[in-house]
């Protein structure tokens, strides 16, 4: 039977984690607080080939040789809904939202080829794939195209400057590899979040200062709002580290931006 789809706007999939591509992260960054996410993707994995082209390759530690996917992401706890899901549990920004949502339930860091198993609803989420919904994929192939298409374009198109953030954590940052070596270990994998202005530092954007600005008062919404929620201890740490980094970033490229004194 060829799977069938289609979103009842439940809302359950607007929640936590949201990977954007470069476009979406900057578009957006006066409404989501963001990270840098670090995935290793092992070499025996069926997507390896693909994360060496839409991430970077790193020598570890141990001279094993990983994958990894870098994704700027809406950096938010898993019990935390988007900020734009509105209370009905739709969108608040449907007409310019983000590639990632736009391209649910297919995922770009995934071959094509292998995108069945995400048809199949989570736990709690309310997707129709019953009769009545609509046949989305077919011996193998997306059907309509048209937002995976474009959501792997940006990605492809990304991936120099993701490459050259890399280079340049492991370089002043080379404990970054001895992490992504424990998280290449487990069995189940992991993620290691970094901050935005590492990368806004790392590429030199002429626009760092104003995503700064808009970032910071973000992350200090998110520390005050998990500051008492001992699960959400390393979100609270992060928020208000990089609040402060933000903040400082928005000034110093201010002050650099602006004409010298008389």
């Amino acid at each position: 039977m060829e799977p069938r789809f289609s979103c009842t706007a439940c809302g359950k999939c607007c929640h936590g984690w949201l990977p954007l591509t470069l476009k979406d992260a900057v578009t957006h960054a006066g409404r989501f607080p963001l990270a840098m996410v670090w995935t290793p993707v092992r070499s025996n994995a069926r997507s390896y080939e693909l994360a060496t082209r839409l991430g970077a390759t790193v020598r570890l530690p141990n001279r094993k040789t990983v994958a990894v996917l870098i994704v700027p992401t809406a950096y938010l706890p898993t019990s935390h809904p988007c900020p734009e899901l509105r209370d009905d549990g739709l969108c608040g920004i449907h007409e310019d939202k983000p590639s990632r949502c736009r391209t649910m339930p297919f995922y770009p860091y995934r071959e094509e080829k292998d995108q069945a198993d995400l048809l199949v609803p989570r736990k709690g989420w309310q997707c129709d794939t019953s009769s009545a919904a609509p046949v989305v994929y077919s011996g193998h192939a997306i059907l309509d195209r048209t937002d995976f298409d474009r959501e792997r374009a940006d990605l492809l198109e990304q991936a120099p400057v993701i490459q050259r953030y890399a280079e340049y954590m492991l370089k002043y940052m080379p404990w970054i590899a001895g992490e992504l070596a424990k998280l290449a270990a487990k069995p189940t994998g992991g993620n290691l979040a970094t901050s935005l202005s590492s990368f806004l530092t790392a590429t030199r954007r002429p626009d760092a200062a104003e995503i700064a600005a808009a970032q910071a008062p973000l992350f200090r919404v998110m520390a005050e709002r998990t500051k008492d929620d001992p699960a959400l201890r390393e979100y609270h740490r992060n928020y208000s580290g990089w609040a402060k980094e933000m903040e400082g970033l928005a000034r110093r490229d201010s002050r650099q931006s602006s004409p010298p004194s008389p």
